[in-house]
């Protein structure tokens, strides 16, 4: 399935913050986290980043169209160390969305597995058969008869997670050109936003939460 052309935004990459252990920034949405394949999909979120920080390591990624907060390591320590966070789930993870229709309820669970729809890569899907256990909280924010505004709180990282969970429960992000593509132009980005990341620092373990407020 082809996805919508890469036209990733130019503007600088604003630090959230910065020692000698970790790099936090706010991704912007339009731009990978890392490389694509082929040339034209080189341009990412982490070789901008070695411009300014050589030692950069990846540690999680963001979709291309979701924007917010995303930790990288600074040393190969504290790769490793937000690496094993992020694989016991002890990270803790607030998104923002905007979403397709009324949700009625003021909070929810979605426990759904997921796994790859293959014919139509890159999309993936609820699958009971092959996918991997998913649970995504949600709570409304706001809401009106055309949408509403949740935030996300999701228990597992599987790709894609956000996007298929609140399709799910019928009601889609807005401006997701993959899971919603009638509703790609009528908004200037996908409405998902990765809002506050908790973490234990490398150094000594102490906890530090980073947020980023949405755009939108």
């Amino acid at each position: 399935m082809s996805i919508t052309p890469y036209n990733p935004p130019q503007d600088d990459i604003e630090i959230v913050h910065a020692d000698h252990e970790i790099l936090v920034v706010n991704k912007p949405s339009g731009l990978l986290s890392v490389p694509g394949k082929g040339p034209e999909l080189a341009d990412c979120l982490i070789t901008r980043l070695q411009a300014i920080y050589p030692e950069v390591l990846l540690v999680h990624r963001l979709d291309r169209d979701t924007s917010g907060a995303m930790v990288f390591g600074l040393t190969p320590h504290a790769q490793r160390h937000l690496g094993k966070q992020f694989e016991k789930r002890t990270t803790k993870k607030t998104y923002v969305a905007r979403v397709h229709g009324k949700v009625e309820e003021k909070t929810g669970t979605v426990d759904q597995p997921i796994g790859v729809d293959w014919p139509n890569r890159p999309l993936q899907m609820i699958d009971y058969e092959n996918g991997r256990a998913a649970q995504t909280d949600w709570r409304v924010m706001k809401s009106n008869d055309t949408e509403s505004r949740l935030r996300l709180f999701p228990k597992t990282g599987r790709s894609h997670q956000l996007r298929v969970h609140t399709k799910f429960i019928g009601h889609p992000i807005l401006g997701d050109p993959l899971y919603t593509p009638d509703t790609y132009q009528d908004y200037p980005r996908m409405m998902l936003h990765a809002e506050e990341l908790r973490i234990s620092h490398p150094d000594g373990g102490k906890g530090h939460t980073f947020r980023v407020k949405a755009p939108f």
